[in-house]
């Protein structure tokens, strides 16, 4: 019974001294949609996509991701509109259009998976398990 008190009580308390929480988890998370940009000129900025889906309705981030070692694009970037629906008519007329003489694709971006990096960093090649140390391949 004291667990179930004190489970409410820390609910009460959470709600009172954070009320934002409260109203952050209420709302729906669909009312914002990721789009998947690529194909994209290297000379494209993230202020360029912007401007491009702005004329669709209110973006909330736009961004070119850029190598971390040279600092170059690396051909795509990923934006965020706040109304779904506008994203939908964005990726419509967007994919497959002609922008900065590349025809680029748009679509709805896939949420990221977990542990992408570590995935990789575990398989070591060599039909090896990964209980063995060793380097060796055979």
């Amino acid at each position: 019974m004291k667990v179930i008190e004190s489970l409410y009580l820390t609910t009460f308390l959470s709600q009172l001294y954070f009320p934002t929480l409260l109203f952050l988890s209420t709302q729906r998370k669909s009312f914002f949609m990721n789009i998947f940009i690529s194909n994209l000129d290297f000379k494209v900025q993230s202020e360029d996509l912007n401007e491009i889906f702005a004329e669709y309705g209110d973006v909330t981030s736009a961004k070119v991701i850029t190598d971390k070692f040279t600092g170059r694009s690396r051909g795509f970037g990923f934006v965020e509109m706040a109304d779904e629906e506008a994203g939908k008519k964005a990726i419509e007329e967007l994919n497959e259009a002609e922008y900065a003489g590349k025809t680029i694709n748009v679509s709805v971006a896939k949420p990221r998976t977990e542990n992408r990096s570590s995935d990789r960093n575990n398989s070591r090649g060599y039909g090896q398990n990964n209980r063995s140390n060793s380097w060796n391949r055979y």
